[in-house]
């Protein structure tokens, strides 16, 4: 299951669906750049990260035995401030979404996804961006838009095309997917994403899409 390249990127996935485990196992071989650790349930991976390096991002199943998924975001994020987690999920539960984001999580996606979208994301996330299926980005934001109170914001400074990568984010948009609809390059969406983060004052994709969405900067 793991590569030898020591360039490759260490992923945990918490999943306690077998088949699904073992899918996700095969796809992540195949894709050469990835090390591939699975755990059935959040506490055989909770105590695994004490006293080890932690992974350069999780995915983490939102339904498990024992400690779910939502509830493990914090512990994981106590013991490993920097990783990145990105929630896996069946269903487009906006509530549910909305607490992960506010927990922690970097990312949502559907299990339905293709398994090449689920790997692009998972680098994407370790990257310091934050994928999310765009049913999912469609049902937080209007768990987003009924939290939002009018007249609440200021312009922060955000300039004509920094406010149009901010809406793509909104949407749902990954950063190559905002780069081929807005004609940039990766680099120049990426730097983008800094100034915004920067003039928003915020440290995630989620919280960007929050602030964005509740101040009604778009």
């Amino acid at each position: 299951m793991k590569t030898n390249d020591s360039t490759a990127l260490k992923i945990w996935a918490v999943e306690d669906n077998a088949a699904y485990r073992s899918a996700l196992a095969f796809v992540f071989k195949k894709a050469g750049d990835l090390n591939l650790q699975t755990f059935s349930n959040a506490e055989d991976a909770l105590a695994a990260l004490r006293g080890a390096a932690p992974p350069d991002a999780v995915l983490l199943d939102v339904q498990l035995p024992g400690m779910d998924g939502i509830s493990a975001i914090s512990r994981f994020k106590e013991l490993a401030p920097e990783v990145c987690i990105v929630m896996l999920t069946v269903f487009e539960d906006s509530e549910k979404v909305f607490r992960a984001l506010c927990a922690g999580a970097s990312g949502y996606l559907l299990k339905t996804l293709p398994a090449e979208r689920i790997v692009e994301a998972v680098r994407e996330a370790a990257a310091g961006g934050a994928p999310m299926s765009p049913g999912v980005a469609k049902a937080v934001l209007g768990r987003f838009v009924q939290l939002a109170a009018p007249g609440q914001g200021g312009d922060y400074d955000l300039s004509d095309r920094e406010r149009e990568v901010l809406e793509l984010m909104t949407q749902g948009l990954i950063k190559k997917e905002i780069a081929d609809r807005l004609g940039l390059s990766f680099h120049t969406v990426n730097t983008h994403l800094r100034n915004i983060y920067t003039k928003l004052h915020v440290g995630t994709r989620g919280a960007a899409v929050a602030k964005a969405l509740k101040e009604r900067l778009i």
